[in-house]
């Protein structure tokens, strides 16, 4: 039994405001079942889509005005462009806008580009972007290719049970390393009509410019020796295998492309597969090419006046985490709309063997993925989430229900890693010297266990009466509890960022958690309460990644407000201890927030893709997950 709430949430409103937020949202349901919203990035995915129809000759597919006037409303007053809402400008991301309007025939005198060019010299100009605007430079003769790092193409014939091979990269660099292994072996340069130079963004002269690559200063300077050898034997032709190898690499982008054009279900991995056709030769009416460019196309947003590309679509997700939210707060398990979510997603579970059976030899298929299609790369977070969500709706075939998650479970019980926690897409790819070579400055080479995914693991297990065998289960709490950050928090690798993870494995804790644990359940709420803000709600920079000093702080959102409250909750829950004033405040806040039409709004990115590096706003996440909080607070107030 709870402790009697106070008052100070009027009930009424809080049912007008959920049956707001699940009329907003049962409108939004594709006629299929499922729901997508936009999955929003930087500028940089659109720039470089302009590019790849610059090179391959299919501007016809770009709609030149709606993609100018895109880049040109994301362009900030210092004159840059934003990695993330509200950072103060991103060098990379300003000189890939910048190429970007350059190739759409905007001249480098218009005011626009002058008040960029001011904030991108002021930066250290091109000569300090990342490697891969470089590459993308390079393709046009803007950057010359000796300052780019060399990639052998050897490495796709290094066999099984090497120190390394490519399968140890995480799926999303694999994706988009291998077909750059033949980009960056030929070096090719394609002269752009009308031709466009950007050597008035080179802050020494481009004359000046030096291609060394940059040193750290540590034993990862190591690997620019290394390059300048590889270097030396292209320059010789001492390149061993070389045929082989792009060859080899040629077969696993073709092998890996999906009957609906996609490679990995991410844009980067799609641009680069279609470079390296491009590099091959293939025809531009090649059906493998024809079915990349359409797959391009899918993931462009196009609007009366914009035109824009996401890093990624998320429907698998977006249905999950929706179908929990509605039947969270109180939508009955077997509505029509549920029912027809749970039979597509039951239609979406992958039965083939991917890029995952190279690692783990045992398990059998039976994950999600992310996207529409992916079937070589099924994710242990979006397949916990699916487990929970069908768990939660009644359908009309139960047994075969109960059978596809059961599938599920083992799938991702095989997929436990060393440590004891689970990754996204591999076991085991954890090899971190990988984030110490040239080519991976975006620090996002491998792909270890994190909390957050570990967490979601075991509130599934805990949610769906799953069991693993053996250690399992124990070998997972001791890897969370040894990840506890000192102050009480867990790191957020998939959202930013103490907020999240704190959250997920708060909602993981109050369901398998021995009563030993319980110490630490009530630290973290502790933190939790500590970081609410004064307008009741809860907020997180995503500088809290480049500085921990900055852990749980930032303007309130919706979408981090609720996860605080979903951990808060969930800690009433496992140990009795009600931070009712902390959760009054924050329930408040949502309902204060909320649009008139059932949704709320934030500017901020809260997604993260790769930490310090590239974020992401899933535009559902201000939607479900307030109204999954405000369910969950539902129930709770009425059990009080």
């Amino acid at each position: 039994m709870h402790t009697q709430l106070a008052p100070a949430i009027d009930e009424q409103k809080l049912q007008q405001a959920i049956r707001a937020s699940q009329d907003y949202l049962l409108s939004q349901q594709y006629a299929d079942g499922y729901w997508w919203a936009e999955l929003e990035s930087n500028v940089t995915m659109t720039a470089e889509v302009i590019l790849l129809h610059k090179i391959w000759g299919t501007e016809h597919r770009l709609p030149f005005a709606k993609a100018e006037h895109y880049l040109r409303l994301n362009q900030r007053q210092h004159g840059g462009w934003e990695l993330f809402y509200g950072d103060g400008g991103d060098l990379s991301t300003s000189v890939e806008a910048y190429m970007g309007l350059r190739l759409l025939s905007v001249p480098a005198e218009d005011p626009a580009l002058v008040k960029a060019r001011q904030f991108i010299l002021a930066r250290g100009g091109i000569s300090k972007t990342r490697i891969f605007t470089k590459l993308h430079l390079a393709l046009l003769g803007c950057y010359d290719w000796r300052g780019i790092p060399s990639l052998p193409p050897w490495i796709m014939l290094l066999p099984e049970g090497s120190p390394f091979t490519i399968y140890e990269m995480s799926s999303w660099a694999r994706g988009s390393t291998v077909p750059l292994l033949i980009v960056m072996d030929r070096k090719p340069v394609y002269p752009m009509q009308p031709a466009i130079s950007l050597d008035e963004l080179y802050v020494e002269g481009r004359a000046n410019a030096s291609w060394e690559l940059p040193r750290q200063g540590n034993w990862g300077d190591l690997f620019i020796g290394l390059d300048q050898v590889f270097k030396f034997c292209e320059a010789w032709n001492l390149n061993p295998l070389r045929e082989e190898g792009l060859k080899a690499a040629e077969k696993w982008v073709l092998e890996r492309q999906e009957a609906s054009g996609d490679w990995g279900g991410i844009i980067p991995a799609m641009l680069n597969s279609l470079l390296a056709l491009r590099v091959l030769n293939y025809a531009v009416d090649d059906p493998v090419v024809q079915r990349g460019m359409a797959a391009v196309d899918r993931f462009a947003i196009e609007t009366e006046t914009e035109y824009r590309v996401q890093p990624c679509v998320s429907p698998v997700w977006d249905t999950a985490l929706v179908m929990r939210a509605m039947v969270d707060s109180g939508m009955a398990p077997d509505h029509p709309a549920l029912v027809k979510a749970g039979e597509w997603l039951l239609s979406k579970q992958i039965l083939d063997y991917g890029d995952w059976h190279v690692k783990n030899k045992t398990g059998q298929p039976g994950g999600w993925a992310f996207e529409f299609e992916n079937r070589f790369y099924p994710d242990v977070d979006d397949t916990a989430v699916v487990v929970m969500a069908l768990q939660a709706v009644n359908l009309p075939n139960e047994t075969v229900k109960r059978q596809a998650m059961e599938r599920a479970a083992a799938w991702i019980a095989s997929m436990q890693c060393r440590p004891g926690g689970w990754a996204a897409f591999d076991v085991d790819n954890d090899q971190d010297w990988l984030n110490a070579i040239p080519y991976g400055d975006l620090k996002a080479m491998i792909d270890p266990n994190t909390a957050d995914v570990t967490a979601r693991v075991l509130e599934m297990v805990g949610r769906c009466s799953l069991t693993f065998e053996g250690t399992a289960l124990d070998r997972a709490l001791a890897y969370l509890r040894n990840e506890q950050e000192p102050e009480g928090c867990w790191f957020g690798r998939w959202g930013v960022n103490y907020i999240y993870g704190t959250s997920g494995v708060l909602a993981a804790l109050a369901l398998v958690a021995p009563r030993y644990d319980r110490w630490r359940i009530r630290r973290a709420a502790d933190w939790l309460v500590q970081c609410q803000n004064s307008d009741g709600g809860w907020g997180e920079t995503c500088w809290s990644y480049n500085d921990p000093s900055l852990k749980g702080k930032g303007d309130s959102t919706a979408s981090q407000t609720a996860w605080a409250l979903i951990g808060l909750l969930a800690a009433a829950e496992a140990t009795g201890d009600v931070a009712t004033d902390a959760i009054e405040r924050g329930v408040a806040y949502l309902l204060q927030t909320q649009r008139s039409d059932g949704t709320w709004h934030e500017d901020y990115f809260t997604g993260t893709g790769f930490p310090c590096h590239f974020y992401l706003k899933y535009h559902y996440y201000q939607q479900h997950f307030p109204l999954t909080a405000l369910g969950r607070y539902a129930q709770w107030r009425a059990q009080a």
